[in-house]
């Protein structure tokens, strides 16, 4: 009997676990793509929203002023939104008469937790893709390896095997092996190239709130009565 030798027709061929492993990866391929080019575009996006910032807040702009543009936006993100959080907790701070070394703690403190839901929202999905590198190709190889069984068991109730009949059960086997580096290889790539810009941005935000809070202290000691 004659094997279709070609992608579908090894598909086709195989047995239901292997074939339930190859549609298993296959959607795990596909899911990480999606992910890969949402976080491509979110990440981008928050690069260019930093360097707009930076050159704007330190372009020597009022600070009162910037803070009222900024809230006056809708979807306020990454370093604009941590300096929002900060220095709406030093007006209110200052407000209260706090001191000086309570005022700026209490500033740095929300834009710590301003800067860590950033990072968090940033990191969103790499998960996914550090699992999805990991265990795809040992579900591919389970299906090669539950795969070349089945056909060695076929082969053995025959009398006379021969490499025609070996070659189609180990080819159908092997292809989901094949789909598991497929499905690993990008994610793998994807995960560490966003891993290291997300620390990027990450010790950018760590530098502004340094820059920041300095600023403020400077302010808030100026404020306080001779």
């Amino acid at each position: 009997m004659e094997s279709d030798l070609t992608f579908i027709g090894l598909f086709l061929q195989a047995s239901f676990v292997v074939q339930l492993i190859m549609l298993l990866l296959l959607g795990v391929s596909v899911a990480s793509w999606t992910f890969i080019f949402q976080r491509t575009k979110a990440l981008n996006a928050a690069e260019k929203e930093m360097r707009q910032f930076e050159d704007k807040f330190w372009s020597g702009a009022d600070l009162n002023k910037l803070y009222q543009e900024l809230s006056a936006r809708t979807g306020v993100s990454g370093m604009a939104n941590i300096f929002c959080s900060g220095f709406k907790e030093f007006v209110r701070l200052r407000k209260g008469n706090t001191a000086v070394n309570g005022i700026v703690d209490g500033t740095y403190r929300a834009m710590r937790v301003s800067m860590s839901r950033q990072v968090e929202e940033l990191e969103s999905r790499l998960p996914f893709l550090a699992t999805a590198g990991s265990i795809s190709p040992y579900i591919g190889l389970f299906g090669t390896v539950w795969g070349i069984m089945n056909a060695f068991i076929a082969l053995g109730e025959v009398q006379q095997a021969t490499l025609a009949m070996v070659a189609p059960g180990i080819a159908e086997a092997l292809i989901a092996t094949a789909i598991g580096l497929f499905a690993a290889i990008p994610a793998v790539i994807a995960y560490n190239r966003f891993s290291h810009k997300v620390e990027k941005l990450e010790n950018s935000y760590g530098n502004f709130m340094e820059e920041f809070s300095a600023i403020l202290h400077r302010q808030a000691m100026s404020a306080q009565p001779q």
